[in-house]
């Protein structure tokens, strides 16, 4: 193989794992709506779990239980993104709150 080639091997199989991971985010419905996500989540759970066990007991390995816990990922799906568009959406009305505080106190100071 020429020297040249061995770069243009990594690129295309680099473009292929990055093509195939979209495809599979798109069609699991990963990029749609929250509903969609939190449903894809719940089926993935579903599926990874039994996988997980049975790769332990063929490989002779024992995990550790997973704790119990309060929180739900699946319930939580896409709280983060809503948090920033939130943050986002009110950021101008908190710049110019911020800004006439700023100023109040420099007046104050300069008195």
């Amino acid at each position: 193989m020429a020297p040249r080639t061995f770069p243009l091997v990594k690129l295309t199989a680099k473009a292929g794992l990055a093509g195939g991971a979209l495809y599979l985010v798109y069609s699991q419905g990963l990029l749609g709506s929250s509903d969609k996500g939190a449903h894809a989540l719940h089926k993935a759970k579903a599926a990874v779990t039994p996988a997980v066990e049975e790769w332990t007991k063929y490989f002779g390995w024992q995990l550790p239980a997973v704790p119990k816990t309060e929180f739900s990922l699946c319930d939580a799906w896409n709280s983060g993104v809503r948090t920033v568009i939130s943050a986002l959406s009110i950021a101008p009305t908190k710049g110019c709150e911020y800004t006439q505080q700023g100023w109040k106190y420099i007046k104050e100071l300069a008195k």
